[in-house]
């Protein structure tokens, strides 16, 4: 049948399965607005506050429910507000499709009114991108985008239609979708090689990352640390692919990891990394990591293999195809001296605070024991990232959403109201900063308008926290810009956006306040009070190796 080029885009998302898009309207993407409209009991549309909470949101929707996320923006400045979202998705390996519409084809290239080469602009933050100048093409084009941000190493897709494509027509004709599987091509040598190294083994670690959890490995994850019996320390974007609350679990690995684990990886003699990438952010001194251990990486990616850290060897492939390689082939081995050793660790060096006042840490332990551990937690970037990949226990994959390869401030409230579109059943709270909350707070507008009921949680300590520290620890106390001494009342703020607001100041008024929240089914701000030199601990000084982790009391030791 004959449909425009708008008809074709709503058909095609139909065909993916596209039940939520998240956008923002303007005059090149009207036509496809046209269409939207006449298909809104089939596909939600959430009109997000500005542009970059929209891909936020489509970027939290795909990491709730591990589907793609789908967001839409008109010509120029709209298309431009998507670039920061697309590229937190890109440096997360996050499946996006981003649809703008330009200006018609014969005014490319011509500085058409809101016209941008969008595709130039985002081709280094894309796994691939299209312009469709014939709207013959479009469907096809379309099919590909999403095929191409869930195979292999997942990530986002950019389609750029010209407005005059969705007004033209063209023959469509309706497709199955069939499921993109993954590939089952990987090296019986590298399978090989990496029984025989993990056989060898007296002191085994597992260091996890976000593929472990992007390819659903989990159960497989879970299986091999116990036949391997070596604990398990992760990074930020591995949270819950292993569970946080089993014995075996060590904590976070690098900068602000624990203790434990930084001690243990940095002795053991064989570390096997899970879909992780090495980031300097776990590496500390990447001469100095792992120096004791042989290195086996397993990744999807063969780019990774040798990229910022030397390896021993590597098995290129899905994760969870791998693992369940390795866990037929491998016979239960026994580390019972080496698993004792990293238990003393964790029993000697656990994470702590300040018990009776209210702290980032408390706020974070409550939310999980009010909720259970079975919330979805989403997050802004700084201390309070921090504190909520250390004190909440994630025990299952696509709970924790949080930037980390971009490390955007702004990213949590869109990505949250994502997750909740997504995921209606979870309990989704964002964890922010003061700081990182003005970037991103017209979207609580958004909850109201749509009445998504997210909880948004403010650590307000009037400052930017993450760097504040920095200043304090490495500046010299020089606090450049990062005292926040103004009037902003963020429960005025909530409420004047039709949201809850409430301000807490001690550890009773939080638990009040939460469990409150969690009964009202509506959008809730709570602004918590807490010291602006609260720090997160423990640390490693940039450029020294993760085995030189400190906290509050080694630096009292040294007269700090």
């Amino acid at each position: 049948m004959e449909l425009t080029g708008s008809q074709i885009v709503i058909e095609c998302l139909k065909e993916q399965g596209v039940d939520t898009v998240f956008g923002y309207p303007g005059g090149a993407i009207l036509n496809v607005y046209d269409e939207l409209y006449k298909h809104s009991d089939e596909i939600t549309h959430i009109l997000t506050s500005h542009e970059q909470g929209a891909s936020h949101a489509a970027d939290g929707y795909a990491r709730a429910t591990g589907k793609v996320g789908v967001c839409l923006a008109t010509s120029g400045p709209g298309a431009t507000n998507l670039v920061t979202g697309i590229a937190t998705a890109y440096m997360d390996s996050i499946p996006v499709v981003a649809i703008t519409c330009n200006v018609g084809v014969s005014l490319l290239g011509k500085d058409s009114f809101q016209e941008i080469d969008i595709a130039g602009i985002t081709m280094p933050i894309t796994k691939h991108n299209f312009i469709v100048k014939d709207v013959n093409d479009l469907a096809d084009t379309i099919r590909r985008a999403f095929v191409i941000a869930k195979k292999g190493r997942p990530g986002p897709v950019l389609i750029d239609i010209p407005k005059d494509v969705t007004a033209n027509k063209a023959e469509y004709e309706k497709m199955e979708i069939s499921s993109v599987t993954a590939s089952k091509d990987i090296s019986r040598e590298e399978i090989e090689t990496a029984l025989q190294m993990i056989t060898k083994a007296k002191k085994p670690y597992i260091f996890v990352g976000g593929g472990a959890v992007l390819s659903g490995a989990s159960e497989e994850l879970y299986t091999f640390a116990k036949k391997l019996d070596a604990p398990v320390a992760d990074s930020l974007m591995g949270k819950g692919a292993f569970p946080g609350t089993d014995d075996l679990y060590t904590g976070m690995l690098g900068m602000h990891g624990t203790k434990a684990s930084n001690y243990g990886v940095s002795e053991c003699d064989l570390l096997v990394v899970v879909g992780a990438r090495f980031s300097d952010r776990v590496t500390g001194n990447a001469k100095k990591f792992a120096k004791n251990a042989k290195i086996l990486q397993l990744d999807i990616d063969a780019a990774e293999m040798n990229k910022n850290v030397l390896i021993t060897a590597g098995i290129v492939g899905d994760i969870k195809e791998i693992l369940t390689l390795l866990n037929a082939r491998l016979e239960q081995q026994s580390h019972p001296a080496w698993i004792e050793k990293i238990m003393a660790y964790k029993e000697k060096y656990p994470l702590s605070y300040h018990p009776e006042i209210l702290t980032g840490p408390y706020i974070v332990e409550e939310i999980y024991r009010q909720t259970k551990g079975d919330a979805i937690i989403v997050t802004e970037v700084g201390q309070h990232q921090m504190w909520a990949a250390q004190y909440y226990k994630y025990t299952k994959p696509h709970t924790l959403l949080t930037s980390g390869g971009l490390g955007t401030m702004g990213y949590g409230l869109g990505a949250a109201l994502g997750a909740k579109m997504g995921r209606p059943d979870k309990c989704v709270v964002n964890i922010a900063g003061d700081g990182c909350f003005r970037m991103n707070m017209n979207e609580i507008a958004t909850a109201v308008r749509h009445n998504i009921p997210v909880i948004q949680v403010v650590i307000n300590n009037h400052v930017l926290g993450m760097v504040r520290q920095w200043q304090n620890l490495f500046y010299g106390q020089r606090y450049s810009s990062t005292v926040l001494n103004d009037a902003v009342d963020f429960v005025k703020l909530a409420e004047a956006m039709g949201a809850e607001g409430i301000r807490v100041t001690t550890q009773e008024e939080f638990n009040q306040a939460f469990a409150k929240a969690l009964t009202l089914g509506r959008p809730v701000v709570i602004d918590c009070q807490i010291d602006s030199d609260e720090k997160v601990w423990p640390m490693v000084a940039p450029g020294a190796p993760i085995n030189e982790a400190f906290d509050e009391a080694d630096l009292k030791e040294k007269g700090n």
